[in-house]
């Protein structure tokens, strides 16, 4: 009975949560005709995947093993579920008909409900699996799944990335290597630094250096010295060296 009670809960907040989810990421392609809901990040990482059903699956089974460990783990999902995974499969469906974007992923009713299937479908899974796996085997799977998560967000996913941008074009290799860069040493994970050197580098590749290109770039150089200012990054390199010179010194 209470397994019955769990699923029908999730198939409810599954649901709602994918309609909003899907309907909000899809609107923010028409910013700022009209107000969009989701974070920058999903926004972009959309748009890495370049329409292709693929690259939306496999990006979005990439962080699913993640939120699953986190709910056998800890009972509580983490944000990549609808910042990553609900709006990247939903894509992934639409797009398996039809690669479009203009009718499939920049449509907000269809991505909607796309993403209301995948939403009950998720949270039924991770809810409904977290409660039948037994206390002595939630210690084993979060001892196996969280390092291989771990393993596969922060070096896997990062080299696939890096890759795309390389093969994105010069402009896009070159500005992803370096933001990449940048964010793996400030914020300890390479992939939101690769993902706005890949749209820094296909925007001047399809419009040139124009205004809202500029724009960009200095909010991202303004995003990266706020990030390393509020995260304690000037310091730390600062310490750095004072202690390699104090080695040095000796």
């Amino acid at each position: 009975m209470g397994i019955l009670i769990i699923a029908l809960k999730s198939i409810i907040i599954g649901g709602l949560c994918g309609f909003g989810v899907g309907a909000g990421a899809a609107r923010m392609f028409h910013a700022p005709t009209c107000q969009g809901m989701g974070a920058f990040r999903t926004l972009g990482e959309l748009n890495s995947c370049e329409g292709d059903p693929a690259a939306h699956f496999s990006f979005g089974l990439g962080f699913f093993f993640n939120a699953w460990a986190s709910s056998v783990a800890s009972g509580s999902f983490t944000q990549d579920v609808d910042h990553r995974i609900i709006p990247n499969w939903a894509a992934a469906l639409l797009m398996l008909k039809n690669r479009n974007v203009s009718q499939t992923l920049h449509n907000p009713k269809k991505m909607a409900f796309a993403s209301m299937l995948v939403g009950i479908l998720v949270v039924l899974f991770l809810n409904t699996t977290t409660s039948a796996i037994p206390e002595t085997l939630k210690t084993t799977a979060t001892a196996v799944l969280v390092p291989a998560a771990n393993l596969l967000v922060a070096t896997v996913m990062p080299v696939i990335f890096w890759l795309a941008a390389i093969d994105a074009g010069r402009r896009s290799g070159f500005w992803g290597t370096l933001f990449g860069g940048l964010a793996q040493l400030v914020m300890g994970n390479a992939v939101p630094g690769l993902v706005l050197g890949i749209l820094i580098g296909k925007g001047v590749d399809d419009s040139g250096w124009n205004r809202v290109m500029k724009i960009m770039l200095v909010a991202i150089i303004i995003l990266f010295l706020l990030s390393g200012y509020f995260r304690g990054f000037d310091m730390k390199m600062i310490k750095a060296f004072q202690t390699s010179l104090s080695y040095w010194f000796r």
